[in-house]
């Protein structure tokens, strides 16, 4: 990006500075935070905790539904419509805001029938936590790698994982910033 900036390409400095603080945020925060929901989800749901501790070939599959179940982006960036356009018999006009509910459309039962169940033995594929289509997550390889390394050690570390706290008192960040928990107190 620096030499594409260097040698006159199109970006400019504020482009530059804005790509390198976009790469921190979601290559940092974004997995740290689909970390913490992955192991919630997991101790809310100790059959797949089980399954999956059991038959580490789930792994993938288990990312994915982790990603598509509790992702840390529950909105996308906002895009502005170029055309009017009608979604669901609702026209957006030309130049209006468009916010997409990312954790709307990957709890959509007409996508993903009995949505709100997580469940490994899914179709793997259709999530949105990393994008799609232009818009796809660069670092979506690595992010997905990141993930399933550390839901690995902790299962291999970790027995008996178990919340230190009641569930009610799990406090979350709130959006519009990444959904994830500020602190998961756990035992093992």
């Amino acid at each position: 990006m620096i030499a594409a900036r260097d040698e006159g390409d199109s970006l400019s400095d504020d482009e530059l500075t804005s790509l390198v603080f976009l790469f921190l945020f979601a290559g940092y925060e974004n997995v740290m935070h689909q970390i913490g929901n992955a192991v919630l989800a997991l101790l809310d749901n100790p059959a797949q905790y089980d399954e999956l501790r059991a038959d580490r070939s789930l792994l993938a599959a288990a990312v994915e539904e982790f990603l598509r179940y509790d992702g840390p982006a529950p909105l996308a960036i906002r895009r502005f419509a170029l055309e009017d356009v009608s979604i669901g018999g609702v026209v957006i006009p030309a130049g209006e805001t468009v916010l997409l509910g990312v954790a709307s459309a990957n709890r959509d039962s007409a996508r993903f029938p009995d949505a709100d169940r997580l469940a490994f033995d899914r179709a793997v594929g259709g999530q949105l936590a990393l994008g799609h289509g232009i818009h796809y997550c660069l670092g979506a390889p690595l992010a997905r790698l990141e993930i399933a390394i550390a839901i690995e050690a902790l299962l291999d570390r970790l027995p008996g994982l178990a919340l230190a706290v009641p569930r009610n008192s799990i406090e979350w960040r709130k959006p519009p910033r990444t959904r994830g928990v500020i602190a998961l107190p756990i035992t093992f």
